[in-house]
């Protein structure tokens, strides 16, 4: 590794740009910040190789841009473009945002607003069960979102007028945008044409590559282990097979992690999970500030107690599938458009590594109906400290904060419940101080009260 030979007083610097490119994948002279760019140009060639020989990830960077093309070996759920209010894509924005990619790149050095949701929706037209009306509110404000995305990440510039003027008044509002290209062309390169897909899979890492080399195999193997590693929260040993789950237990296949990026591997008996106490790698920091990071915090130290609790023999399950996530998104393939003669075979990659000669560990079940009690009992105590937007949304807020769980890989849902998972343990016995502040202090309209968790 090349990180070995970086001198001690260099090292936070090529940690930062190491945790930044993982981080974001595509960085630009905007985004994240004006500075990014500069620190990734200047630790290029080290980051290119050890990102290569430890994830198998490929790095390029130009004067403009820094992309990482990774590798994806299963499905992510919670994964996915968000918009600027944080709420994930649905379907009609994936949509929009592919089709103004086209649109983009087959446009000059500027756009109009109306201009692109004229072609996007002339694109839209032409594939099965996607439309983009432009008199209807809701379509615009899905479009106006995929727009934010790609302004949010340099590939076009705001150059005059509103995205939000158009957003109420099409007829009346306006924005001109200047398309920066190599940010377009970086943005999406997937490894096969999609249109040459039958299933998701295609996407996904192929099978053995080492033509019976033992080491080579073992070489990609441990690769597969990192990615989940820096991919994940947490990696538990019952999702991967036989040999993934030895390299996981070395302390060889962390280290180098651990010296690329500066996280700390925790090791339990059930699996490993990178803790980032900067916080700067993280997509979602837990414990966090706000009601439902703090919500989600103590729920899960009731869910320790409630499972732990002799009296209680709480019914356990196993985990379940992840094909319900692959089966939705190929059924969303337009089969009409798939190139049969290109698409061979469905692309697939291993088929699930949770081992197939050992039945699944079974994990405790909390049911919906103590998972609402709680929450209804947690704003009795502490809703005080609350949002007011949650104040009054018990069941809202316990959704939100059941989904913060689940994306950290803490709880997994199951019909009637959660599975509460081995990494819950983790944050047993949060304390609750409620801190009164002097009400003179306080904005006019804001509770003086406030929670601190630990």
């Amino acid at each position: 590794m090349r990180a070995r030979r970086i001198s001690p007083l260099d090292r936070d610097s090529y940690q930062r740009a190491a945790r930044l490119i993982l981080s974001h994948h595509l960085v630009t002279a905007q985004y994240p910040d004006r500075a990014a760019l500069p620190l990734l140009r200047r630790w290029a060639t080290e980051l290119r190789e050890d990102l290569l020989e430890l994830f198998g990830y490929r790095l390029e960077v130009t004067e403009t841009t820094a992309r990482l093309f990774t590798v994806a070996d299963r499905l992510d759920p919670g994964g996915g473009a968000r918009t600027v209010t944080d709420r994930p894509f649905d379907r009609r924005r994936y949509a929009y945002l592919a089709l103004a990619l086209a649109a983009l790149g087959r446009a000059g050095g500027q756009i109009t607003l109306s201009e692109l949701a004229e072609q996007v929706a002339s694109e839209a037209g032409r594939v099965p069960g996607v439309e983009l009306a432009t008199e209807r509110a809701t379509d615009r404000d899905a479009f106006v979102d995929a727009v934010a995305w790609l302004a949010a990440r340099g590939a076009i510039a705001l150059a005059d007028g509103d995205a939000g003027g158009w957003v109420s008044d099409p007829d009346r509002g306006e924005a001109l945008y200047d398309i920066d290209r190599p940010v377009v062309a970086a943005l999406f390169r997937p490894p096969r044409a999609l249109q040459h897909l039958r299933s998701v899979r295609g996407l996904l890492a192929t099978g053995d590559r080492s033509g019976g080399d033992r080491n080579a195999d073992t070489t990609e193997v441990a690769r597969r282990v990192r990615r989940a590693l820096v991919q994940r929260p947490v990696v538990y040993a019952e999702d991967l097979d036989d040999d993934a789950r030895l390299q996981l237990a070395l302390p060889r296949t962390t280290a180098g992690i651990e010296l690329l990026t500066g996280l700390v591997a925790e090791r339990r008996a059930e699996g490993v999970a990178l803790v980032d106490s900067s916080g700067r790698m993280s997509d979602l920091r837990f414990p966090g500030v706000g009601t439902v990071p703090q919500v989600a915090l103590l729920l899960a130290g009731e869910i320790c107690a409630r499972v732990s609790d002799p009296e209680s023999v709480p019914v356990r399950l196993p985990r379940p599938a992840e094909a319900e996530l692959e089966a939705g998104l190929d059924a969303a393939i337009p089969a009409a458009g798939v190139f049969a003669s290109l698409a061979g075979d469905t692309g697939a990659g291993p088929a699930d590594t949770t081992p197939a000669q050992q039945p699944a560990p079974a994990h405790p079940l909390v049911e919906d109906s103590w998972l609402a009690e709680t929450a209804a009992k947690l704003v009795d105590e502490f809703g005080r400290t609350f949002a007011a937007q949650w104040q009054a949304d018990t069941a809202g807020l316990l959704e939100a904060a059941v989904t913060v769980l689940q994306q950290q890989r803490l709880v997994a849902r199951v019909p009637g419940g959660v599975l509460a998972l081995p990494a819950l343990a983790r944050f047993r016995g949060v304390v609750v101080t409620v801190r009164e502040r002097d009400p003179r202090l306080a904005p006019a309209g804001e509770d003086s009260n406030e929670a601190e968790m630990s």
